[in-house]
Order: C-alpha cells, then structure tokens, then sequence
C-alpha cells in the first residue's frame, strides 16, 4: 500500500495495489505539465485508488477531449490523470508517493521529444513514443 499527498497535503491519496509501467516521458505535454525535463508517469488501478482527504480541493483540466489531468487547486500539484478510453486505471505522477515504491522505471519514452538541454545517460530503454505493448 502507497499513501501520497499533494505539496500542500490539502490532498491525500491511497493506493492498495501495485504502480505499474512506470516511465521517464519526455513528451512536450509531461514537460510542459511538470515543469521539468520530463516526467515520472506509472499506472494504478481505479479500484485501488482512493481520495482520502480533499476531494473538494480538486480541480481538473481537459487537455483533449476524455483526457483530464486532476491537481490540487491549492498548490497545483498533480494528483492523477484519467483517459475515458480506460478507466480500468489512472496515470499517477510518482512524486506524488510519500513511501517507498518498490516497482522500478521501466524506460525513457518519447527521446524524441526530450528537452535539448538534456544529457540522456541511462542504462534503460529508450523509445521514440510508447514502449512497446502500449
């Protein structure tokens, strides 16, 4: 079990299970999103996610027609991003986790896309969009 909370820990979330398929993504979205060079991105699945303490203090924007991307209205801290297409699961930004995770990066995604300032030293996979079987 994961318990996380946003910078201002306005929100706070559990997560009974596992953080699957998580990845480096170096998108023009996550970059723009985060701040940052890229983002750090894993899967839970719905039913194993819970909204403990400020639900109230959520807001959400669409980005896309059935991609919204939750965060507290307060600090502006990212909490999970939903797809309509899925929602067997939801997209979680792992410095959103307060503990521990087990579960390791699989890969650096969209390296196509990454920053120009970024120097790309890594011993993972490195893929142009997706890893594979996503």
């Amino acid at each position: 079990m994961y318990t996380g909370t946003c910078l201002c820990k306005a929100v706070s979330v559990e997560i009974k299970g596992a953080i699957s398929q998580i990845i480096h993504c170096h998108c023009s979205l996550c970059r723009k999103n985060s701040g940052t060079a890229f983002a750090t991105n894993g899967f839970v699945n719905t039913h194993e996610f819970t909204l403990t303490k400020g639900e109230d203090n959520l807001t959400e924007f669409n980005f896309k027609p059935g991609r919204a991307r939750f965060f507290c209205k307060t600090c502006g801290s990212p909490i999970y991003s939903a797809n309509a297409e899925d929602k067997s699961r939801l997209r979680i930004r792992l410095g959103l986790i307060d503990d521990d995770i087990t579960e390791q990066v699989m890969s650096h995604n969209f390296v196509t896309s990454k920053a120009n300032w970024e120097q790309l030293e890594t011993h993972l996979p490195c893929y142009q969009k997706h890893e594979p079987g996503r």
